[in-house]
């Protein structure tokens, strides 16, 4: 023990103390982790949503008796308009841009629709924040996000879902803001097609239908090796999406089809990590209850 003659008690204590933080491994590594931890929380926000509303969302052509595919995607954005707006909350207004917006693909020919989803675009900054404001978030994503699929259950006409054309086009310039927690969550089947993109290299397609995995038989419990092997997946679209984190709810395959699920899934981790996408979900048509909790935490950087 160092010898403290000649100082008072408390000095020594002190000196003690100050030795033991300074010292102690595990002092250390808290203040290396903390910063880190708290640069992730004080991340910006920006959430970017994707619908698809193909034939997938026809309660008459895909019945569900627990509940039908249009009202759990209705609860999935009514839990991120709920989990944005809690996350605006919390922001500092000194530090706050934070932002919300829906994408389609290709954009419908609806007017009311196109109208609604720019309704359901926010943006907040220290210069456009108000209260009134940040309460409006939830309840003008449940209205708008209601009326969209009315009108689209309405008109009656599936044309499909261009989601590789989005990931070409649009994903890098108008869902990744540099310093932001960039998440893009994905509503679908986990099927991807739209009649006027149908690109096809060996066996790899911009598209992806029951039709195909039955035609290449992957339904079987090779299908991993059978993929690899055959090179079986989507065309990559882009590449150097690292910024950006996914979500992907809904997935939901044909009845009857026991590794039909699997190969969905295989599918689409394989071409989000092409596109350099490494911190992704994908999840199937759970309750949004269910879906509630999952939602919550990717939002607010857990």
């Amino acid at each position: 023990m160092k010898n403290y003659k000649g100082l008072n008690l408390a000095t020594a204590i002190l000196m003690i103390l100050i030795g033991h933080t300074c010292c102690n491994p595990e002092t250390k590594q808290a203040k290396q982790e903390n910063p880190v931890s708290q640069k992730n929380l004080n991340k910006n926000l920006n959430l970017s949503i994707f619908l698809d509303l193909s034939d997938r969302i026809d309660p008459k052509k895909y019945p569900n008796q627990t509940m039908e595919i249009y009202q759990r995607d209705l609860g999935y954005i009514k839990s991120l308009a709920k989990a944005f707006q809690e996350h605006v909350n919390r922001t500092k207004i000194s530090s706050m841009h934070e932002s919300m917006q829906l994408f389609f693909e290709p954009e419908p020919k609806s007017k009311e629709i196109n109208e609604l989803a720019r309704k359901m675009k926010f943006l907040f900054d220290k210069s456009t924040v108000t209260p009134d404001k940040i309460a409006s978030i939830t309840p003008e994503y449940i209205s708008s996000s209601q009326k969209i699929y009315q009108v689209a259950l309405k008109e009656n006409k599936y044309i499909g879902a261009d989601i590789w054309s989005f990931f070409k086009n649009k994903v890098k310039d108008q869902c990744i803001l540099p310093a932001h927690n960039n998440i893009l969550v994905i509503l679908t089947d986990g099927y991807l097609y739209h009649r006027e993109n149908k690109l096809k290299v060996g066996n790899q397609t911009s598209f992806l239908s029951p039709q195909l995995i039955q035609e290449a038989k992957l339904n079987v419990p090779d299908y991993s090796d059978r993929m690899n092997k055959g090179k079986f997946g989507f065309l990559p679209a882009t590449s150097g999406l690292q910024a950006l984190k996914v979500l992907v709810i809904g997935i939901n395959p044909q009845k009857g089809k026991p590794f039909e699920e699997d190969v969905l899934n295989k599918y689409w981790g394989d071409w989000l990590r092409e596109m350099g996408i490494t911190d992704y979900q994908i999840k199937g048509t759970d309750l949004p209850t269910y879906m509630d909790t999952i939602i919550k935490n990717l939002l607010s950087n857990k």
